[in-house]
């Protein structure tokens, strides 16, 4: 197993161990776990393509560890009512459907790539989440909104336009796929 895969496994592995903290420990430390585990997705990527890395593993197990980290903290916060679930739901649902319209691509031998979009997303929601795991999200700010409402709306917004983005660029994989 080379050095990419192996920090998807590392992130695989640490989000039960962040979510164990966040919910029975220590906010701080869960932070720094979710930190370590979301800077392991930004190297990941970054050596699997500079030096020829990339594996089929990969590409199946490193959105999925991605997703498994953001939607284990957003679940926590749900349950700890600082998100709505509905938020959360969007969140989900975004990530299902692009995950369905890269399978039914690549079952038709079609490569989706990552948007800028999604990566701007997977960033907003990374720091987001971050932000929410600190004392500062429950400042206000204008309008009687807190920082912890700033930030799920920030979330929120680049989860949607990357979505649509990626079913604009790629939806003719719809009419093209065998459905």
């Amino acid at each position: 197993m080379n050095l990419p895969n192996k920090l998807t496994v590392l992130r695989m592995i640490l989000v039960p161990v962040f979510m164990a903290v966040l919910l029975l420990w220590n906010r701080w430390v869960a932070l720094g776990i979710f930190i370590v585990a979301s800077l392991t997705d930004f190297i990941d990527g970054k050596i699997a393509r500079s030096r020829n890395l990339v594996t089929d593993f990969g590409k199946f197990m490193d959105p999925l560890a991605d997703k498994l980290l953001v939607i284990s903290a957003m679940v926590i916060f749900v349950e700890q009512g600082h998100m709505p679930s509905w938020v959360c739901m969007v969140v989900i649902a975004r990530e299902l459907a692009v995950s369905g319209l890269r399978m039914i691509a690549a079952s038709n031998g079609i490569v989706m790539a990552a948007g800028w979009s999604g990566k701007i997303k997977t960033a907003c929601t990374m720091i987001g989440l971050c932000v929410m795991m600190t004392p500062i999200a429950d400042i206000a700010i204008a309008g009687g909104f807190t920082v912890n409402v700033l930030m799920w709306v920030i979330i929120l917004v680049t989860t949607v336009v990357s979505g649509v983005e990626y079913f604009a660029k790629n939806g003719s994989v719809l009419v093209k796929g065998k459905l």
